[in-house]
C-alpha cells in the first residue's frame, strides 16, 4: 500500500509539472467521479501542439527600439525562474526598456488581468502588459524565449524581430531520457542568441550547440538579505534547501547527509525549507518550514551556522542569499556550481553522503574556520548586485544586435 501511495504521489507530481495544477486537479476530480474506466485518454498530439504552432505574426504597429516581448510559461506564486524573469524586466524598465509578457500556455491563470495582478503583488510592480496565449503578440524589437516550451513559438514568429533565449538552466537534465529531454535539447539548435544565467551555461551551449551566448551572473537583494542578530548562538543549526519535486536539488541525497550528521552530532538542530516535507518520514528531529515568504528568509538563514545546498544542474540563488546572511554554505563540486562558488567562499566536495557530511561536521566543529569563511563569503555575496546583472543583460542585448 505504501509503495502504491508513493507511486501515485509521483504520478500527480509529474502531471502537475506537465499540465499545471488546475488541469491536474480536473483530471483527479474526473477520475474520482467516474472511476478508472472513465479516465480521459491521453491526447499526446494536443499536449505537444506547441511544438508546431504554425507561423505566428506580430500584431501590426510600429516596432519601437529597446522593446521586448517575453514568452513565459504560466506560473505559480513563488516560482524562482519567474522571479528572475520578472526581476530582469523590472530592472530593464527602470533603464528605459519597454516589455510585454506573453503567457504561452495558460494553465494557472484564466485571464491577463489576474496574471498581471499576481505579478505585481507577488513579484515586481511591472508596467508590462500581459497577453494570454499566442493570438496577440505585440510588435517588439526582441522576442525572448524563457524556457524550452516557449522557444517553439518564438521560433515560429515571422517578421522583423530579433530572437533571444534567456537560459537559466540546462533543461534537458530536468527529464529522464525521452521525448521532453530531446525536445528541450533541440531548442538550443534554433539559432537564437542566448543570454545565460552564468558562465557554465554560456560555455556549454556555445561548445555543444554552436550558440552565440552572453553570460550574466547572479545577484543578491541587499536590502533584504543581510546578517541579523543570532538569538541562540550556543545551538548549532544546519539549514537544508529541501525541494522534493525538484530532482536537481537532490532532496534524497540531502536527507542521507543530514541523517549522518545527526548520527555524528546528535545535538545539532536541523531546519528544512523550500517545500512541504510533511509526507516524508524524516527520522531525526527537525523544523520543517515548508515554503517561507521572502521577508522571513533573512532571519531564518541568520539563525543557522551551516547550509547544505545541492545543485546537480545550475546553481540556485540560495548560496549567495545565505552568504549575505552570514551562513556558511556547503555544496557539491561541479562546473555547474564552480562557475560562481569557489573554495574561498564555500565548502565544496564530492556529491556523496559521507563527503558532504564530513564537510558539514567539520564546519560545525571549527568555529574559527567557519567564522572566517562566513566573513569572506558575506563580502563576496554583497558584491553581487542585481543592477550589475541588469547592465550585463543590456550588454547581451547590444551583442544580439551586432549578431544581426
Amino acid at each position: 500500500m505504501a509503495l502504491l501511495i508513493w507511486h501515485r504521489a509521483r504520478q500527480v507530481r509529474d502531471l502537475i509539472r506537465r499540465d499545471g495544477i488546475i488541469r491536474t486537479l480536473g483530471m483527479i476530480w474526473q477520475r474520482m467521479r467516474h472511476g478508472p474506466g472513465q479516465w480521459r485518454l491521453q491526447d499526446v498530439l494536443a499536449h505537444y501542439d506547441f511544438v508546431r504552432p504554425g507561423i505566428l505574426k506580430l500584431q501590426p504597429g510600429r516596432i519601437e527600439s529597446n522593446s521586448l516581448v517575453w514568452f513565459v510559461p504560466d506560473f505559480n506564486i513563488g516560482s524562482g525562474g519567474h522571479l528572475n524573469i520578472f526581476r530582469t524586466i523590472w530592472y530593464l524598465e527602470k533603464m528605459g526598456y519597454t516589455s510585454n509578457i506573453v503567457i504561452v500556455r495558460p494553465v494557472m491563470h484564466q485571464d491577463s488581468e489576474t496574471a498581471r495582478a499576481d505579478i505585481i503583488e507577488h513579484f515586481f510592480p511591472l508596467r508590462a502588459s500581459v497577453y494570454m496565449g499566442l493570438a496577440h503578440v505585440p510588435p517588439s524589437e526582441f522576442a525572448v524565449a524563457t524556457s524550452w516550451e516557449t522557444a517553439y513559438p518564438v521560433r515560429a514568429l515571422a517578421g522583423p524581430v530579433r530572437k533571444l533565449y534567456f537560459v537559466q538552466d540546462y533543461e534537458p537534465y530536468f527529464y529522464s531520457v525521452g521525448t521532453e529531454s530531446v525536445l528541450a535539447e533541440n531548442t538550443y539548435r534554433f539559432g537564437f542568441f542566448g543570454i545565460t544565467a552564468g558562465e557554465w551555461l554560456a560555455k556549454k551551449l556555445a561548445q555543444e550547440y554552436g550558440m552565440h551566448t552572453h553570460a550574466v551572473g547572479f545577484g543578491v537583494e541587499l536590502d533584504r538579505y543581510r546578517r541579523l542578530p543570532r538569538r541562540e548562538p550556543g545551538i548549532r543549526r544546519v539549514f537544508f534547501y529541501a525541494r522534493p519535486p525538484t530532482p536537481r536539488r537532490a532532496f534524497e541525497l540531502g536527507l542521507l547527509v543530514l541523517n549522518e550528521v545527526a548520527r555524528r552530532r546528535p545535538d545539532t538542530q536541523f531546519v528544512l525549507a523550500g517545500w512541504d516535507t510533511s509526507s516524508y518520514q524524516i527520522p531525526f528531529p527537525h523544523l520543517a518550514c515548508g515554503t517561507v515568504v521572502l521577508d522571513d528568509l533573512p532571519d531564518l538563514y541568520s539563525q543557522c551556522d551551516v547550509a547544505l545546498v545541492l545543485s546537480l544542474t545550475n546553481l540556485s540563488l540560495l548560496p549567495l542569499e545565505l552568504m549575505a546572511c552570514g551562513c556558511a554554505v556547503v555544496s557539491n563540486r561541479g562546473e555547474c556550481v564552480q562557475w560562481l562558488l569557489t573554495d574561498e567562499v564555500a565548502v565544496l566536495t564530492l556529491a556523496s553522503p559521507d563527503a558532504l557530511a564530513d564537510a558539514v561536521c567539520d564546519l560545525l566543529d571549527d568555529d574559527e574556520r567557519r567564522q572566517a569563511l562566513t566573513e569572506r563569503a558575506e563580502v563576496f555575496a554583497r558584491s553581487q548586485t542585481w543592477d550589475v546583472v541588469a547592465r550585463a543583460f543590456e550588454r547581451g542585448l547590444h551583442a544580439a544586435r551586432k549578431e544581426g
